[in-house]
């Protein structure tokens, strides 16, 4: 895309390459959120507001305009301060990543040196470097997917980091971008909408000729970067659970956009007064919200929107034609910075595990998890073996806990405490209609009760565990032998239960400690299913003794739940269809059944059956030739 977009000349009959560039990086930014790697997502993000600044710029120039775009206030060098830092930080994934982002720092420093932006000599042969530089990259790139690879420099930067004692590199993980509630196939986006919003503050210190007002470019800065990057941003915050900071990036994104058209694209006219500035008033509203909101998170944020009330107030004061000269430069540089420090410490954090950039504490704390007080409710991570220890005591004393598995978090409960299993069976509210479920580590749990279970069902549950497939089989006296008394009526209906073996190493390994469990999802009845460890207090709060975290959950599917409660009779249903298709599970249990089919039978041995058997009496010959018959048959 940035081939597409590099052009020798300049005119508007370029716009639409320079659009058609800017909105293809802006889709592989997304994409680049979803193969969870922002700081490629940020730079594609830079690149898009890059060009879509220059396609208007081209705009300008047409017939119909007739317009000499100049920049009195070099924004750019702003902009060539963030790609600096971006190709800096870049360099951990490889060397030639990051000298390829300083062709874009010398870009925009070319832009900022010239008040005609891309029209001069200067920018185009930076334009023409960049252009040999990305064909460059893209065949070593293209190259680098085959078993031979070109080297590009990648682990010199860890390399360099492993020689500084203070320096500490943040593992690379799936923990790195693990959303803090919730199930989220994006990467954090925080770092591109603070780099947006000091793009936006900056752009507003120009000031702005009556003649011309488009005359500065300060609408693809405030529309595109403040605006449409920021809902961006909030979209990929909010699905990664997020509320207060996606309801921010939404909101300033929406201001942006809104009111930066409004006032930078000419809209007032001579309008000005109390009705112009009921909206943004209404905004200024829903920001005090979003700084109340940020006292509970961090110092940082709340700065954060606190300022941003001195850029609301200045649209505010332009709506009614009382703006005093210098305020839009003096709060425009106080956002900007906020915003800037938001921005390196989102890199630098994200980066190093130590040191860390400091936010700040809450300066409003709460009680509970996550609040600042006493944790009334021990959260312990799953993957230390002396955790799931810990929550195994906790369950053994009669105390219920949430868990990770292969598919969401469920509550649990011990099946030989029935008080446990009483009380998780109370948590859940109007929960009559969903009964519980019963957990094993591994079949061999169910051995003691295994000649009350038919072979049919047994090779079935051995081939088909563990997976994320529940079975539902009839109900019988062999319940009584895993001490759940009075309880035991809350598992499953009268007529049957349902019965698991997950997949899952953390959630049989504490079966494993406490013995066959109760299970029961980790949600008030009619809520949705919970995919983080950090929504089972906040669901279900002081009722729960304990929660094993793990993250997010690996999948937002539920088990698929398989009727055997005919599997003697040769047929299987199916409740529900989740995780595992419901074509894997009828191919699992046609195997079976082939397996456990009595005509399976060697020709070479038929007629040594019609033989007699001196051990067996008339009737008892008559008997087994009439079921071989019958077989046959």
């Amino acid at each position: 895309m940035n081939l597409l977009s590099l052009h020798p000349l300049t005119g508007s009959r370029h716009v639409p390459w320079l659009w058609t560039a800017a909105v293809f990086q802006l889709g592989v930014c997304v994409l680049s959120y979803r193969a969870m790697d922002s700081l490629t997502a940020t730079f594609y993000g830079f690149t898009s507001i890059l060009h879509f600044a220059e396609g208007y710029s081209a705009l300008l120039t047409a017939p119909s305009f007739s317009i000499h775009p100049s920049s009195p206030v070099p924004f750019p060098v702003v902009f060539s301060v963030l790609f600096f830092i971006l190709a800096l930080f870049i360099c951990q994934k490889s060397l030639a990543e990051g000298l390829y982002q300083l062709f874009f720092v010398a870009y925009t420093i070319a832009l900022a040196a010239q008040p005609s932006l891309s029209f001069q000599a200067g920018a185009q042969g930076v334009q023409a470097a960049i252009f040999v530089v990305s064909a460059v990259m893209l065949l070593v790139t293209s190259y680098n997917m085959s078993a031979n690879r070109i080297p590009t420099g990648e682990g010199m930067f860890k390399a360099m980091v492993m020689r500084v004692s203070n320096l500490t590199l943040r593992p690379r993980d799936r923990q790195l971008h693990d959303p803090y509630l919730g199930y989220s196939r994006y990467a954090d986006a925080e770092v591109l909408g603070h780099a947006c919003s000091v793009l936006a503050a900056f752009s507003i210190t120009s000031s702005m000729g009556e003649r011309d007002p488009l005359g500065v470019l300060v609408l693809p800065w405030t529309v595109v970067a403040g605006g449409i990057l920021q809902l961006l941003v909030g979209s990929v915050a909010f699905s990664r659970g997020k509320t207060l900071e996606s309801t921010a990036f939404i909101l300033y994104g929406v201001m942006w956009s809104v009111w930066g058209l409004t006032r930078y694209g000419g809209l007032y006219g001579d309008t000005r007064g109390f009705n112009l500035a009921v909206g943004i008033i209404s905004f200024l509203l829903f920001n005090s919200l979003v700084t109340v909101g940020a006292l509970f998170l961090n110092m940082v944020w709340f700065l954060y929107a606190a300022t941003f009330h001195l850029i609301i107030i200045s649209f505010l004061l332009d709506a009614v034609g009382a703006l005093p000269y210098g305020y839009d430069i003096g709060v425009s540089i106080v956002f900007g910075l906020v915003s800037f420090y938001c921005f390196l410490s989102g890199l630098f954090n994200m980066t190093f595990l130590t040191p860390q950039l400091p936010l700040g504490r809450a300066l409003v704390r709460l009680s509970g998890v996550g609040g600042g007080g006493r944790d009334i409710c021990p959260h312990l991570p799953g993957r230390k073996a002396t955790a799931v220890h810990q929550i195994a005591e906790i369950m053994k004393s009669g105390g219920i806990c949430g868990m990770p598995t292969d598919t969401v978090y469920v509550l649990v409960a011990a099946c030989n405490r029935p008080e446990a299993v009483q009380k998780a069976y109370s948590c859940k509210q109007q929960a009559q209609d969903r009964p519980m479920s019963l957990w094993v580590s591994s079949i061999n749990q169910l051995e003691p009760v295994r000649s009350l279970l038919s072979p049919l069902l047994w090779d079935f549950m051995s081939a088909a565990w563990p997976s994320s497939i529940s079975m539902v089989i009839p109900r019988g006296p062999w319940m009584e032998m895993f001490g759940l008394g009075e309880s035991a009526k809350h598992i499953g209906t009268p007529q049957s239960i349902a019965i698991r073996n997950p997949d899952c190493v953390i959630a049989t390994h504490l079966i494993n400690l406490v013995g066959p469990i109760a299970v029961t999802s980790a949600n008030p009845t009619g809520e949705a299913d919970t995919t983080h460890h950090n929504q089972v207090y906040a669901k279900l709060g002081d009722k729960v003794d304990g929660v094993l975290c793990d993250g997010p959950s690996p999948e937002n599917s539920a088990s698929t739940v398989v009727d055997c409660t005919k599997i003697e009779s040769g047929h299987i249903g199916f409740f529900r269809v989740g995780l595992i298709p419901k074509s894997q599970v009828l191919q699992i249990f046609e195997e079976v059944q082939k397996r456990n089919s009595h005509g399976k039978i060697n020709p070479g041995f038929e007629a040594d059956l019609t033989e007699p058997d001196p051990d067996l009496t008339d009737p008892q010959r008559h008997t087994e030739q009439h079921n071989i018959q019958s077989t046959e048959s």
